[in-house]
């Protein structure tokens, strides 16, 4: 699904991720971990083409494209999705307007549907069709029908903007999905609807991939990591199994840094 070969990345001319290699395969779960300012939000973005993250060495391969100079809209319509540990507030922009307009810009022909127009061939859903489609996701991951009403992220709870973020993964169905801290600030009943919106999105496609950024693993004993790799100064210091999170959880991040 994903390979990041030889990466290496500058922000404002300082070397964040130094030579990182990481193949991640259609279906599985990897969870990064690792201390704070150690790389892993970095990774997030430029996987996702921020243009602050500066690509100096190495390619990102995604499925077989090459990305690496691919623009953030490109990504996104090939299924790159990024959940962003503080999403952005937009007054006056309606969520139900907003989650419309991603959908028809981004969602699957077998979903949606083309519409011919005058001389292109564009996505359209109705108002009334897209009503269906969200209504029956937010029973689907039972959330709370008022927030399609009110302005993007303004004045929402954390739990209520990380609700969000997991209600455009879901309907947007990307291949991949990169999750950068979203159990951060979370109460146990958000966190376990971040979970349960995560594997209700794997169940619907075996093939859904998940990149998972943490530096906890409460998150990790609701949705189960295939692989768990350390970040430390921009490497990649460790991987393994599930069983690297417990001695994280145990014995701290000391052995890495």
């Amino acid at each position: 699904m994903l390979k990041i070969q030889n990466l290496t990345v500058q922000i404002n001319n300082q070397v964040i991720l130094k030579n990182l290699n990481l193949q991640v395969q259609p279906g599985s779960v990897h969870a990064l971990m690792g201390p704070n300012g150690s790389g892993k939000s970095t990774l997030a973005y430029t996987i996702m083409g921020h243009p602050s993250c500066q690509v100096t060495t190495g390619n990102l391969i995604f499925q077989d494209q090459d990305i690496t100079d691919l623009a953030i809209d490109k990504r996104a319509r090939l299924g790159i999705f990024l959940a962003f540990q503080y999403p952005q507030a937009v007054p006056g922009l309606k969520v139900f307007n907003f989650l419309k307009a991603a959908y028809e810009a981004f969602a699957s022909e077998e979903i949606v549907g083309k519409v011919e127009t005058n001389d292109h061939k564009s996505m359209g859903v109705s108002v009334l069709e897209f009503k269906q489609i969200l209504d029956n996701a937010l029973v689907t991951l039972g959330l709370n029908p008022e927030l399609i009403d009110r302005d993007l992220n303004d004045g929402f709870s954390g739990g209520e903007k990380k609700r969000l973020e997991m209600l455009q993964l879901y309907l947007l169905q990307p291949k991949i999905a990169i999750i950068d801290e979203i159990d951060s600030g979370l109460d146990v009943d958000a966190l376990k609807t971040v979970a349960q919106v995560l594997q209700a999105c794997k169940d619907r496609d075996p093939e859904f991939t998940i990149i998972l950024v943490t530096h906890y693993r409460r998150i990790l004993e609701h949705l189960k990591p295939d692989f768990v790799h350390i970040v430390a100064h921009g490497e990649l210091v460790a991987s393994g199994t599930e069983e690297l999170s417990h001695k994280i959880d145990t014995a701290g991040y000391g052995l890495y840094v």
